[in-house]
């Protein structure tokens, strides 16, 4: 894709992060590699609490059942999600002033990948987290680093302390099922406990959002709308007028394209080939803001 001197507008059809987003630090920084771009976050998922669960993980770091003692209920934690950390966040924010609270500092912290990880280390601890697994990049990679990291963490222990993994309540179940594989040897098994401290939903206001937003970078000689999950996918569609509401399928508009479409990953884009048989502009080829970044600067506009 050719730079641009004006800033080509990028439409993330995603929740901003808290306390940082890598997309916007990423995506906003000024003529990086000759391009310029303008990021806008419009949702499509609504995120909410799940009192239940919160309440399990405060109850647990307030009686100090998180530690690497051999009393422990749990000796360590796994994070897949930056909603999850969101989560854990909180509680942690709650506590400030208890110089006990959280007192986590003595057990390993498994974060899947770098944006999880940035968000873990934003958190204030003193000493801080100790946060492992980033290189990983996805839950089965991270559940065999486990194997190795957590074993030799506890290797005094006869048997490992269970792992807590605060999860949303759609999630995949590759963790667990690794860790606790009936094939392997009883020593070897970890056990995890998944507690639920979010939900997710559609946001109502996403249809109307997307076509303000579009509105709003109309004029632009070339704009980019990247998509995080099947989710919302229709309404993207629709909004860019490519529904074709009789067959349920994308269509081709006519005259020269200004917009174009980038997905985190090939989950979404075979969502949008089964469903709507349409093949997104680019695939990142690893699910992270410089994979997005990387797909698309490289990306060649059709003459």
């Amino acid at each position: 894709m050719a730079s641009n001197t004006r800033k080509i507008p990028i439409l993330l059809l995603k929740t901003k992060s808290t306390p940082t987003d890598a997309y916007e630090e990423l995506f906003s920084t000024p003529r990086r590699e000759g391009f310029h771009f303008d990021p806008t976050f419009v949702p499509v998922l609504q995120h909410q609490f799940e009192e239940d669960g919160m309440q399990s993980v405060r109850s647990l770091i307030q009686d100090k059942k998180i530690n690497s003692g051999s009393s422990s209920a749990y000796g360590g934690l796994i994070f897949t999600s930056q909603r999850a950390v969101e989560a854990f966040a909180k509680l942690v924010d709650e506590g400030k002033g208890n110089s006990q609270w959280p007192h986590l500092q003595d057990i390993p912290i498994y974060s899947v990948g770098p944006a999880t990880t940035r968000a873990l280390k934003a958190i204030p601890q003193t000493p801080p987290l100790q946060i492992f697994g980033e290189h990983t990049g996805n839950g089965e990679a991270l559940a065999h680093y486990m194997f190795e990291h957590y074993g030799e963490w506890y290797k005094e222990r006869q048997t490992k302390p269970p792992l807590l993994f605060p999860v949303g309540e759609q999630r995949r179940d590759i963790i667990p099922k690794t860790l606790l594989d009936d094939a392997l040897p009883s020593d070897r098994r970890i056990r995890v406990t998944e507690t639920v401290v979010y939900g997710t939903g559609v946001m109502e206001s996403f249809a109307q959002d997307f076509q303000d937003v579009l509105q709003r970078t109309e004029d632009g000689q070339t704009r980019w709308v990247v998509v995080f999950s099947p989710t919302g996918c229709d309404s993207m569609l629709r909004g860019l007028g490519m529904l074709d509401e009789g067959t349920g399928k994308a269509r081709s508009l006519p005259g020269k394209r200004t917009t174009y479409i980038a997905t985190i990953g090939p989950t979404t884009r075979d969502y949008l080939k089964r469903t709507f048989d349409y093949e997104p502009d680019v695939c990142a080829e690893k699910p992270s803001p410089e994979g997005v970044w990387e797909g698309i600067t490289s990306f060649k506009e059709p003459i």
